[in-house]
């Protein structure tokens, strides 16, 4: 259910909304793949999990499994949840290595309670506030929502939602308060980290939820590199297919994956979220040869 950095700017429900033809658009379409990417790549840093360990993490408005490949790539299993079809017809034929479920996230998230150590979204919960038909109440979908998600996180897990509210720009926005408000009801503590909160095109919103004690509220990123802002609007003068790109040959930081740059900028994440990580010497990422 991701938009690939767009807000929606329509009244109908999102299963009609992603259709296939809407769906071929995240098969084809670097730059949203690329968006999609940075954004789960985000999101997975926010929810500080233990480092070296897989984790069962949920992602709620998978899509075509986008964001979905970036925690198979980094070591996570994973389960999907969408509601339109057509979208999950895609990630089926991308052969996407989460497991897939077709629902409704304002009905309730259907697992047993403890199931998963996390669980990230990609532009999604901003849909919980349209009402397209009489019976949709946001408040009440919003708190069935976080209800069943707090139910199926392990204590102390964390939730970290990307969307894009309306009247961002504005220093109140309504839907954002009225997705906190519920949030809250529902037993989360947290907050709101806005990453480049002077960027037209950079500025991003993440849910930061904990569904147990406080803990520290990750800071949001404040500079943008001028590398960044031209990926955003000119990322790539060639088509590349994602297979190739989801390989490692071209990853979203433009670095391959396992190369100097490449492990230089994990690092860099890891210092980010103020853990303990080793100087960087002029054998970082070098290639050892093997030893028989």
């Amino acid at each position: 259910m991701a938009t690939g950095g767009r807000r929606p700017e329509h009244g109908g429900p999102p299963e009609l909304f992603y259709d296939k033809t809407e769906a071929r658009k995240y098969l084809r379409n670097s730059r949203m793949i690329d968006i999609q990417t940075k954004m789960a790549e985000r999101a997975l840093e926010l929810l500080c999990l233990p480092d070296d360990k897989p984790c069962y993490l949920l992602d709620i408005g998978c899509g075509t499994g986008l964001s979905g490949d970036y925690l198979t790539d980094e070591g996570h299993f994973w389960v999907g949840i969408d509601i339109s079809p057509a979208m999950l017809d895609a990630a089926l034929d991308r052969e996407a290595q989460g497991d897939l479920l077709l629902g409704d996230m304002g009905q309730g998230i259907p697992f047993k309670p403890g199931s998963f150590d996390g669980c990230i979204s990609i532009s999604a919960v901003q849909w919980l506030c349209n009402a397209n038909k009489k019976s949709d109440i946001p408040a009440k979908r919003l708190y069935c929502f976080f209800t069943s998600l707090y139910s199926v996180l392990v204590r102390g897990a964390r939730a970290v939602l990307q969307l894009y509210p309306e009247n961002s720009e504005q220093k109140f926005s309504p839907q954002l308060e009225l997705i906190t408000t519920q949030a809250i009801k529902a037993g989360f503590t947290g907050g709101v980290v806005v990453d480049y909160p002077n960027s037209a095109k950079a500025k991003k919103f993440y849910l930061c939820l904990f569904s147990g004690p406080s803990t520290f509220l990750p800071k949001g990123l404040n500079e943008v590199k001028d590398e960044e802002v031209a990926r955003q609007s000119t990322f790539m003068n060639k088509r590349v297919p994602y297979r190739t790109a989801r390989s490692g040959v071209v990853r979203n930081s433009g670095a391959m994956r396992k190369s100097r740059e490449w492990v230089l900028e994990k690092k860099e994440r890891r210092r980010r979220q103020g853990k303990e990580v080793r100087p960087d010497t002029q054998y970082t990422g070098r290639k050892r040869k093997p030893y028989f």
